[in-house]
């Protein structure tokens, strides 16, 4: 089954490389003026942490007005386009080295992407501010709950790569709202590093689940963006390539990875996109 996933999900990669190589090479003469060298540095950076767990798009953002890389209108379709390959890697490397039992992965990955599909509409409507408020306060509370686990002042997480009965049912819903949680910006992979931990499973197998769920997401929003020319073709290919190289260097830190020290790397990041959360709801003066 597990084969089947990684079949489909290269499938998809196929599909949308053909569209971005075609759409670059016809309009090659269109590229801009940036540093293929600052581009580069940017891919590489953004995509070694993204496969860490702490995600691309909001740094790549920072980066590009900073260094006023890419025009503004122009910075959406460029991040979804430019990750899509670096995201594919993580979720081909991690599914392939990474065990989880393959009803769980399945039916984590089909929920966030359905979540994705048919939640967009119903999230859309949602109001945003709180929403930020929401998933920043819990997140904080999550990551109070592990570190008391890791102090061994209560029971927390476990060595599980898989669920069944009441908790696969939890996982599978919490990955559907958190997919369609994606559709207004709030970042899959903490939640569902929160989620997976909460619900008794390793730590390790929350890369898979949460690399594979955006995998499959971004190939077919990213088309949409190329075939609008709705994007950066130059920092597109720049940190396609340099993304990829900074996949592979930090997918091997994880792989070998103590056990002990991954489970610190996921407070971090869950503690991080909380702030970072809580950061937004405080600038989001207008509720959607």
């Amino acid at each position: 089954m597990t084969q089947a996933v990684l079949s489909v999900l290269g499938l998809l990669t196929l599909g949308f490389s053909y569209v971005f190589v075609k759409d670059t090479i016809k309009n090659k003469h269109t590229f801009s003026d940036a540093s293929w060298a600052k581009l580069s540095l940017v891919g590489f950076i953004v995509n070694f942490f993204d496969t860490l767990g702490i995600g691309s798009f909001a740094p790549t953002t920072a980066f590009f007005k900073l260094m006023k890389l890419v025009q503004d209108r122009l910075i959406p379709g460029t991040l979804n386009v430019s990750m899509t390959i670096p995201v594919v890697l993580e979720a081909l490397i991690f599914i392939t080295v990474i065990k989880v039992e393959p009803i769980t992965l399945i039916s984590m990955l089909a929920s966030a992407t359905l979540g994705a599909v048919l939640g967009a509409g119903v999230v859309a409507k949602l109001p945003e501010k709180k929403i930020q408020l929401g998933m920043g306060i819990a997140l904080l509370v999550v990551a109070l709950i592990f570190l008391a686990g890791i102090f061994n002042l209560m029971p927390v997480g476990g060595e599980a790569i898989g669920l069944t009965g009441t908790k696969l049912v939890i996982g599978v819903v919490g990955n559907f709202i958190l997919g369609a949680l994606m559709t207004i910006g709030i970042g899959l992979y903490a939640p569902c590093m929160a989620l997976v931990y909460a619900l008794g499973m390793s730590p390790r197998v929350a890369f898979p689940i949460m690399m594979g769920s955006c995998a499959f997401l971004m190939p077919a929003a990213s088309i949409k963006f190329v075939q609008e020319g709705a994007y950066d073709r130059k920092a597109s290919v720049a940190i396609t390539i340099a993304g990829s190289l900074g996949v592979f260097v930090a997918a091997y830190l994880v792989k070998s990875m103590p056990l002990t020290l991954l489970k610190w790397l996921v407070v971090f990041v869950i503690i991080y996109t909380a702030i970072t959360m809580l950061r937004s709801a405080t600038k989001n003066s207008e509720e959607k």
